[in-house]
């Protein structure tokens, strides 16, 4: 069933590495801006619903700041969601009170990703985050005394100053949080960013690739044995706990985005919604627009994202001398399809670009 993602485009500080849209959080009036998006819901639902009495299957709040929305003004996206769906919010930790994790808890939500990115203060402090270690780690047992039970954690790894020890202290701390769900993510060092402009300046250099590598790969020993699952090259889940919103993204299952910034599939068709926050608001219905289709890029995408999974890639859409290839490269799992090996995940982008068609 179709997914529904909600963009919150507000920070209070914009993080030195994100290339996301986003704008000043000072300002913002919450209830007009949930508004706008409910409008543009109620215009585009039928690209990705067949009827008014279909709902989604999952709802994920991202941002930006999704905290920025009071828990009260959640209420009509999760009174889109299918029965047992999963409902999540994207929150950071200074954010998290006992009040906030309740009143979230109450409105409906089931689910809190929270972006910690490093348990090193002095990184954390590199990269622009508001928070320190020590309210990281309170903001996880908040939630937990709040009642949630599915918490993902969000990490980095190649951060400026970052060495494999604070690595494995950030990775071994955040383990012993016991989260459901892990993402660690490369940092990545995106144009136009103020991590991008003081690299450029010479105030830092980039993790060597032999330190990334020494880092992915006790991330990877380490979740395992911690019992988790490495489902995808940035996520680990245990038991039956994936994030079944992003699984969907991976699977070519339909989603509706809503706000600047947003994009949606409804199986065929991408379209986005270009960050304007003010376009945005003078019409929310129509402020999309369809990106524009090459003619392979349907099976580019979906190679791409296959082959980030553990489930790989189905050889029904490979040609007869792509499936040679799939033979000489890839792994075969056991329900027929075909994989990159997790010990290959790190450097996976050279493998996909040989199975892309121009």
């Amino acid at each position: 069933m179709p997914g529904l993602y909600v963009h919150i485009p507000y920070c209070s500080v914009k993080c030195a590495y994100c290339d996301f849209y986003s704008g000043p959080l000072h300002g913002f009036d919450g209830a007009t801006y949930v508004l706008a998006t409910l409008a543009e819901l109620e215009s585009r639902r039928f690209e990705v619903l067949d009827s008014h009495d279909k709902k989604f299957d999952t709802i994920y709040i991202g941002g930006g700041t999704p905290s920025a929305l009071s828990p009260e003004l959640l209420h009509p996206y999760i009174a889109c969601a299918d029965n047992n769906a999963e409902i999540t919010v994207e929150a950071n930790p200074e954010d998290v009170t006992p009040e906030w994790a309740g009143a979230l808890l109450h409105a409906g939500v089931n689910r809190v990703s929270l972006g910690i990115q490093s348990l090193i203060d002095s990184e954390l402090a590199a990269v622009g985050r508001r928070h320190n270690s020590d309210r990281a780690v309170d903001a996880v047992k908040t939630l937990r005394q709040a009642g949630f039970t599915n918490i993902s954690l969000d990490l980095m790894y190649g951060l400026p100053g970052q060495t494999f020890d604070s690595w494995c202290r950030s990775l071994d701390g955040i383990l012993a949080l016991s989260p459901e769900h892990l993402s660690a993510y490369l940092l990545s060092i995106e144009p136009g960013t103020r991590l991008h402009a003081r690299l450029l300046a010479g105030k830092f250099k980039e993790s060597s690739d032999e330190l990334i590598e020494r880092m992915y790969d006790r991330l990877c020993d380490a979740a395992k044995s911690a019992g988790f699952e490495h489902y995808e090259i940035s996520n680990f889940a245990q038991p039956e706990k994936r994030s079944r919103h992003n699984s969907a993204y991976w699977d070519f299952t339909p989603y509706l985005g809503l706000g600047p910034g947003a994009h949606s599939f409804d199986g065929k068709t991408r379209r986005f919604n270009p960050g304007d926050f003010k376009k945005y608001m003078q019409d929310p219905a129509k402020a999309f627009e369809v990106e524009a289709a090459e003619e392979h890029s349907l099976h580019n995408d979906r190679v791409f994202t296959a082959l980030r999974t553990s489930e790989g890639l189905d050889p029904a859409i490979l040609t007869p001398s792509e499936l040679d290839r799939a033979r000489r490269l890839l792994s075969l799992t056991p329900a027929g399809r075909y994989r990159i090996d997790e010990s290959q995940w790190l450097m996976s982008n050279s493998i996909i670009s040989s199975f892309m068609r121009v």
